[in-house]
């Protein structure tokens, strides 16, 4: 089988060592969690072996003299528009051993992306540009049910109680990413961010391990169809639950962390037990209809007593308009809404690449029925799905978000060179992975700093474009689709985002 593979299925990368630059340290063969490199006792030399490396760079970026370089496998297929060099390696690959190719991270199919065919706006005479420097700008933000009126006493109080809020200092949150998928300091540095930006961090299926309550009022909670770690102390501990029906990677697919995964931390974390698989069913087997989501979200609610926003995440999928409605109408006060582009530890390559529908489409859909049913206001809506910098964010925000998740985006901040190995549990950056000499690689001091630096340097530049366009809140920017335009788009798909063409 060894032989067949090695002949099949090409290395998709090549090592390029630098014979002159090259001392022999072997920095490269500490680094490398795939054995790509070796040292030959012989010889006295490294050498490397192509067809174990993933292309993470941790190699190349480490190396002292800078000695190596990784690049694309020069292996060429005879050109065809149709059986393409990936098309052909799935083949090979399914035929050697029958399974199902997985995948890590997000749908890299170069499908069109929609962010970038959208243009923002900018003030000049008649309503001018506000300086952020100089003058107030606000990024506040605050998900939740809100009442469709609001009456004060003489006093200037409000008389009604508002329902429970989240309150975001900038409108952007680390979405769901459980320990298990990623290594308990990736999980730390994604609370202590969410808890110094003054935003919130989701725990993902897996639970919330001990040494992370104290960060437990930044957190957000996930109810998912394992039900991994769930119990009243749980619930009860974090500022908002999340029901999970679905996620952009793997519509209608459920979750599996190996048992090889499942330590003793791990276990208990998950109230699972050790060594053994952790496997989420597609569906909720009490979730069948709008129903009985509705008996589930005011359940925990009443467990909560009704002091936490309750969050239901939902794929981007064909009618999703219509499920965002039902979830409304069941009492859901969050809409997480995951675009097909969504990030993931593992997920079946053929369902991450071609089912769901882009963010952009669903976010708009999702705002505009909402907004005709009239009860836009019941709940706020999240998008998600592969945000790469602060203007996908104000776009998004344009086309109806109150905030986004950002998953990818994080981990890259944290290290990530986008391997795509993570189900493999070999990341060599400490993130993906839970073995313990990996895992030291991510110092969670650090991976807190370039987290709030991420997100403050975004920050200030939602707040530069939205002084470019003479808006002094975010509030204001939510839903007002004038400031953006299309360009190369469809008559179709201009009306589908509700925008108008540029020069319009």
């Amino acid at each position: 089988m060894s032989s067949t593979r090695k002949w099949l299925v090409q290395p998709e990368f090549t090592v390029v060592r630098d014979p002159d630059l090259c001392i022999q340290c072997e920095a490269c063969v500490r680094q490398c969690a795939n054995d790509v490199h070796e040292f030959d006792d012989d010889e006295q030399c490294v050498y490397s072996d192509p067809t174990k490396c993933v292309g993470c760079h941790r190699c190349a970026t480490l190396c002292p003299t800078n000695a190596l370089t990784i690049k694309r496998s020069e292996m060429q297929f005879t050109d065809h528009g149709n059986w393409t060099a990936a098309s052909l390696r799935n083949i090979y690959k399914q035929a050697e051993d029958g399974g199902v190719l997985l995948a890590g991270m997000g749908n890299d199919t170069k499908l069109p992306i929609y962010w970038d065919h959208m243009l923002l706006n900018a003030s000049q005479v008649t309503n001018p540009p506000i300086d952020p420097l100089r003058e107030p700008m606000e990024l506040l933000t605050q998900l939740g049910r809100k009442p469709s009126s609001v009456t004060f006493d003489d006093d200037g109080e409000l008389v009604e109680d508002i329902p429970p809020q989240l309150e975001l200092k900038v409108p952007v949150m680390f979405s769901a990413m459980s320990y298990g998928s990623i290594s308990f300091n990736a999980s730390l540095a994604l609370a202590r961010a969410a808890h110094e930006a003054g935003t919130y961090a989701n725990t993902g299926e897996g639970g919330l391990h001990e040494h992370i309550k104290p960060y437990a009022d930044s957190m957000i909670v996930q109810v998912a169809s394992g039900r991994f770690g769930v119990d009243i102390d749980y619930l009860q501990s974090a500022a908002a639950v999340e029901i999970k029906i679905g996620q952009g990677a793997k519509p209608g697919i459920g979750g599996h962390l190996p048992g090889e995964k499942v330590d003793e931390a791990i276990s208990a974390t998950r109230m699972i037990p050790e060594g053994t698989d952790a496997l989420s069913p597609a569906p909720h087997h009490d979730i069948y209809s709008i129903e009985d989501l509705r008996q589930l979200i005011y359940a925990i609610k009443e467990a909560t007593r009704y002091t936490k926003p309750i969050s239901v995440k939902i794929a981007a999928v064909h009618n999703v308009s219509a499920i965002a409605s039902g979830c409304v109408r069941a009492g859901a006060d969050i809409v997480a809404i995951d675009g097909y582009r969504g990030g993931t530890g593992a997920a079946p390559t053929m369902i991450r690449n071609n089912v769901g529908i882009p963010i952009e489409f669903a976010l708009a859909q999702v705002d505009t029925r909402l907004r005709e049913e009239g009860i836009r206001h019941q709940a706020s809506i999240v998008a998600a799905g592969s945000f790469r910098c602060s203007a996908d964010v104000v776009k998004a925000i344009c086309l109806g978000a109150d905030a986004v998740y950002i998953g990818t985006a994080a981990l890259v901040a944290l290290g990530c060179h986008m391997c795509q190995k993570c189900y493999t549990g070999k990341c060599n950056w400490g993130i993906a992975t839970q073995d313990p000499y990996l895992t030291r690689r991510l110092n969670p001091e650090i991976g807190t700093r370039r987290l709030t630096n991420l997100l403050r340097g975004w920050g200030h530049e939602i707040q530069e474009m939205m002084g470019g366009m003479g808006i002094n809140a975010i509030e204001s920017l939510r839903g007002n689709r004038e400031h953006l335009r299309g360009i190369g788009l469809t008559e179709k798909e201009l009306e589908m985002l509700g925008i108008k063409a540029a020069g319009e």
